[in-house]
């Protein structure tokens, strides 16, 4: 069975309320779909809780109702619970957010149908090296759950990109590796070793960049500046990501085979909203021609093992 980390599902108030996708409401014929391609399991999440990734002027998704959120999650609950075996979902939060907002985000991930957060990788110009988000890294730390990094409507610099398709094929992709960037390169792994995040997209252009990283860690022209905040290089932190195969990208899923290993290689489409056959998306890691292990390890086990997707987990839910 195939396991696809990165899906997205709408509750009918939602798509009723703002322009979306409707194949984001057609959940029996998603699952239906991956079905016919092998994908047995699909995890799935809002990167904006009770909002939506369309641009509407005057709408704020991190200024949402607690009681509209914690709607929205009850219905992923029961929605998981209705489609048992076939979801399991990811907890929406604002890393940024109150103390309340956080509480509730931690009783969400001790319910069986949700297995990590799905947080967005900027929030309102502000990446999350930010200390204003410390107080959602300590609460994921105590969780002990992994963390969907997930672009947001409006990533860094989408005011100045007036093409919407920009914004969503181009900035949004950025946003992912500069987000990490500065989670390394702020500490956040450092501090905290067990520290485990998926990110999205692929992880951006990350795998490209992991030179240019470690040159911005200790630059020579500036090596009179004093040692560097981190004690190692900063590449050496990718231990500590999962990268998605939702690059739609041959070459990008070669690149980060390469550099993360196929062991940190997670099997997502992004589907829906994204309108891909899921077959094609299957046989973009199975034409790699990689070993028979790390193409299961792709496809299904490396997140068995990340999501701790065992039989009785997978019991409890049902």
């Amino acid at each position: 069975m195939i396991i696809d980390v990165h899906g997205h599902v709408t509750a009918p108030e939602l798509l009723a309320k703002y322009p979306m996708p409707p194949s984001l409401g057609d959940i029996d014929g998603m699952i239906e779909r991956k079905l016919a391609a092998g994908i047995g399991l699909t995890v799935v999440g809002s990167p904006v809780g009770f909002g939506t990734m369309t641009r509407i002027p005057g709408l704020d998704n991190y200024a949402q109702p607690a009681d509209k959120l914690a709607a929205f999650h009850d219905w992923m609950g029961e929605t998981v619970r209705a489609h048992a075996g076939h979801l399991l979902a990811y907890a929406y939060v604002n890393p940024f957010g109150t103390d309340a907002e956080l509480a509730a985000a931690a009783e969400l991930v001790r319910r069986p149908e949700f297995v990590g957060f799905i947080v967005n990788t900027s929030v309102r110009g502000r990446f999350l090296d930010d200390p204003g988000a410390d107080g959602f890294f300590a609460l994921a730390a105590e969780a002990d759950v992994p963390i969907m990094l997930h672009p947001p409507a409006e990533p860094v610099g989408s005011p100045a990109l007036t093409h919407f398709g920009l914004v969503e094929q181009l900035g949004r992709f950025t946003d992912v590796h500069l987000s990490l960037a500065t989670l390394i390169m702020g500490g956040r792994f450092e501090h905290d070793p067990n520290l485990r995040v998926i990110a999205a997209t692929g992880g951006g252009a990350l795998a490209l960049l992991a030179d240019r990283l470690d040159l911005a860690h200790s630059p020579r022209h500036w090596a009179a500046a004093g040692k560097p905040a981190l004690p190692r290089k900063p590449s050496s932190y990718f231990s500590q990501i999962w990268v998605d195969t939702a690059s739609h990208s041959t070459h990008a899923l070669r690149a980060n085979v390469s550099v993360f290993g196929a062991d940190h290689v997670l099997f997502g489409t992004d589907t829906p909203p994204l309108p891909h056959e899921v077959a094609d998306l299957v046989r973009t890691v199975t034409d790699l021609d990689l070993s028979t292990q790390d193409t299961n390890d792709i496809l299904t086990g490396n997140a068995v093992r990340l999501l701790g997707l065992t039989e009785d987990r997978l019991r409890a839910v049902a």
